[in-house]
């Protein structure tokens, strides 16, 4: 089970951090991934963190996202800064093959 929270409303330039909390015993071994989903659009990974602790972005957050994990706590973490109108989405917490329920970022210009 994966449950999102911190999303929100904020206005563009300014940060969230977003939190899953992940149950089950193998957490730890497993690649975490943040996707999102904007009206209209397809789903796109937004960044992910494999067990070790490798991430990675799509290039649009580069700079701007950070992706980490506390294996001991099973939690995954997004933090989000300079946060423009064009973020705006329903984001996922993944871990295969389960998703998360969302959480809305709503970022206003």
């Amino acid at each position: 089970q994966l449950v999102e929270s911190g999303g929100g409303l904020v206005q563009a330039g300014g940060s969230l951090r977003l939190s899953c909390a992940a149950s089950g015993s193998i957490f730890s071994i497993t690649t975490m991934g943040w996707y999102r989903q904007a009206p209209g659009k397809q789903r796109e990974l937004v960044a992910d963190i494999t067990s070790g602790g490798s991430t990675s972005y799509t290039d649009s957050v580069k700079g701007r996202f950070t992706i980490s994990r506390d294996n001991a706590k099973k939690m995954v973490y997004l933090q989000m800064n300079s946060l423009k109108p064009e973020d705006t989405a329903v984001y996922y917490c993944r871990s295969p093959p389960f998703w998360g329920q969302g959480t809305q970022v709503t970022v206003s210009s």
